[in-house]
Order: structure tokens, then C-alpha cells, then sequence
């Protein structure tokens, strides 16, 4: 937690102070649909109460969020607040969900699936969240949080399934408890983006990961060593 208060918190009034130091008058804030917590319907709006953050990582993206309207009620600067719904696609850091499932899966080891398989993700290929930040960029709203997502929730089991059959082999699952701070389902409801940024997400789930599967067989280089 201590480095997710320094960087996201911190961090974050570094820059926005730096910009006003500056004169530079908008940004784009990574914000994350974590802030929405453990929640079991949707969709999420932007609207919904962000009272109870399941995590210290969410809890320090809300207070992303505050930090930013603060400067633009102070100060007048522009600042859009993106909550990304699980981002995924070519390129993806080792140690996030996807990516590290495809790699057990191409050694043969098995996935670590935390909980009964049920819990659900908005995954959303990096193609499409790019086209909303880009947008936002281009597009002074003064102070505004908007969702970017798929709108389209896959469990957790039919993912990793999915991932398999991108890879062409069977994987492997390790069940073991749910972890702490994890949440059962994120679920963007995209209309605001729609409205103010023409945002238009347009990569299923399943193109995506074949589209991920082909970038790690050809790009991605050998299996990484996995633990």
C-alpha cells in the first residue's frame, strides 16, 4: 500500500502541481473501475456510490480522482478521469492476469484460479481503450470521470478457457481461495463515453485474445521462466 500512496497520491499532486507551475491547463487521468467496489450487479455507472474502494490500490485511484477536481475547481484545470475496465492485448506486463495465464499455459503448468471461477471482468482490448484516451485528449471537458470498458463481463473460467483455445492447448487449473481485494464483477456502462467522446469499443473478447495470442507466439519472445 505504502507505494500506492506514494505514486498515485503523491505522485499525482506532483503533477498537477507541476502543470499549474507550468501553465499547462489539462491532462488525462488513468483512473480504474476498482474505485467501484465489491459489487455484484451492474453495469457500473459513473454516478454509482465510491464509498467503499475493495482495495488500497482503489482507494488511492478515488483519491486520484479528488485530487484532480480540486485543481480544476481551484485552479480551472481540465482533467478527464478514464476508469479503465481491465485492460489487455499485445504487450501486456508479465505480471498481469492474462499474460501470466498464457504463460503457464504454454509451459504446460497450471493457472492459478483464484476463487470458483464465477467472478466476471469487463475485459477490454488496448486497441479501444486508446481510441477513448485519445479522444479525451483531444477534447477539454473541464472536470469529468468517465468509464472506459467493453460492456461485456466474461467469467473468470470462461477466460481462461478462451486464452486456451487461442493458444491451442488445454489449460491446467490450480483452484485456490479468493484473494483479498479481489471483486466479483466490473461491468462499464459506456454511454457517457459514447456521448462526449464518440467511443465505440469494438473488439470481442475472443478477437482480442487471439489477437493477444498471436502477438505472444510471434513477438512476444520464449516463455518467460514462471514460478
Amino acid at each position: 500500500p505504502a507505494s500506492y500512496m506514494d505514486i498515485n497520491i503523491t505522485g499525482t499532486t506532483s503533477v498537477l502541481e507541476a502543470m499549474r507551475a507550468g501553465g499547462v491547463g489539462r491532462m488525462v487521468f488513468a483512473s480504474s473501475s476498482s474505485i467501484y467496489g465489491a459489487r455484484k450487479q451492474g453495469p457500473f455507472r459513473e454516478t454509482d456510490s465510491t464509498a467503499v474502494p475493495a482495495s488500497p490500490y482503489a482507494a488511492t485511484k478515488r483519491a486520484g480522482e479528488l485530487l484532480c477536481a480540486s485543481w480544476n475547481h481551484l485552479y480551472g484545470m481540465h482533467a478527464t478521469c478514464l476508469r479503465l475496465f481491465t485492460v489487455y492485448g499485445p504487450r501486456q506486463r508479465p505480471e498481469m492476469a492474462i499474460r501470466l495465464f498464457a504463460e503457464r499455459i504454454r509451459q504446460g503448468l497450471p493457472v492459478r484460479m483464484f476463487g470458483d471461477g464465477s467472478s466476471a471482468r469487463d475485459y477490454t482490448y488496448v486497441e479501444d481503450i486508446v481510441s477513448g484516451i485519445l479522444a479525451a485528449i483531444d477534447r477539454p471537458l473541464g472536470f469529468e470521470i468517465i468509464n472506459l470498458g467493453n460492456g461485456s463481463p466474461v467469467r473468470l473460467d470462461q477466460l481462461i478457457a478462451g486464452l486456451g483455445g487461442a493458444l491451442g492447448k488445454e489449460p491446467l487449473i490450480e483452484a485456490l481461495p479468493d484473494q483479498p481485494g479481489d471483486v466479483p464483477l466490473t461491468f462499464a456502462n459506456v454511454e457517457k463515453a459514447k456521448e462526449l467522446l464518440g467511443y465505440s469499443p469494438k473488439t470481442p473478447v475472443e478477437k482480442g485474445l487471439a489477437a493477444f495470442a498471436a502477438w505472444l507466439e510471434e513477438d512476444g519472445g520464449p516463455t518467460s521462466p514462471i514460478d
